[in-house]
């Protein structure tokens, strides 16, 4: 896939970001697991081990400014085990909703569940856990399922005997997402905050009185001999829309 090394936002280089791509088959559609299925009354499991790694994470950088500390390590066979495990869950009809879990953590992706479901969520802490270490960390090969009223146990037992860890961490239903009956949002209010942002910026940028006005082809001319007085310069409207253009210099300063 592409590998961007050289990008840069605002004039500040961005860590390098190579991508891989995956296509898989599904054999039948209608057995496939969403991250929206999950109805009220349904249960929610973290699959896969949970140390609470916060090196590198989006809680450090968001909460505290905080970019240090090694990436969560990848386990390999792990990712193999617990994917296959999801796939054999939803394959037997157990599952009503999965979605990964990856920046933010188990929290961020048990709020974009509940957004894609249009539920609520009552979520717990387990009791020996570092609250926000479990809630935010970003330990690698894990997955959150939704399943049935009394679907969670038969799922931890199947779970357990293919050798993943699972634990039951809330349940479906309401109008707000609540952890451990202290902390609450509505969902309404989450929504409207995950779903403005990008139009306002949007509507902004594609304002008269904000958007940049294109150059013309004179002004990248008069700019580029400005700086370089000597050169031959032919300029390229690229696709004829006065906006994309390609200059060819030609100076004794090269």
């Amino acid at each position: 896939g592409n590998v961007s090394l050289y990008n840069e936002t605002n004039g500040v280089a961005i860590p390098p970001t190579p991508a891989i791509g995956g296509v898989g088959v599904i054999d039948d559609v209608t057995r496939a697991a969403r991250i929206g299925g999950a109805i009220a009354g349904d249960e929610l499991i973290a699959v896969g081990v949970t140390r609470g790694h916060l090196g590198q994470s989006l809680y450090l950088r968001e909460l505290f400014g905080i970019e240090a500390g090694p990436p969560p390590h990848v386990d390999l066979e792990a990712e193999r085990r617990n994917g296959e495990t999801i796939r054999k869950l939803i394959a037997e009809g157990l599952v009503t909703a999965c979605h990964d879990v990856s920046d933010g953590g188990l929290l961020v992706a048990a709020a974009e569940m509940a957004l894609a479901a249009g539920e609520g969520l009552d979520l717990k802490t387990p009791v020996k856990a570092r609250r926000a270490a479990f809630w935010f960390g970003e330990d690698q090969s894990r997955y959150l399922v939704a399943c049935a009223p009394g679907a969670g146990d038969t799922l931890l037992l199947k779970a357990a005997m293919a050798g993943v860890q699972a634990s039951k961490i809330g349940r479906f239903g309401g109008a707000m997402i609540r952890l451990d009956t202290n902390d609450a949002v509505s969902l309404l209010d989450l929504a409207d905050m995950h779903d403005r942002p990008l139009p306002d910026y949007m509507s902004a940028y594609s304002a008269p009185e904000t958007r940049p006005m294109p150059m013309k082809s004179d002004d990248i001319k008069k700019m580029i001999l400005e700086a370089l007085p000597d050169a031959t310069v032919e300029i390229e409207d690229l696709a004829g829309d006065g906006d994309h253009y390609r200059a060819r210099v030609i100076s004794s300063a090269f």
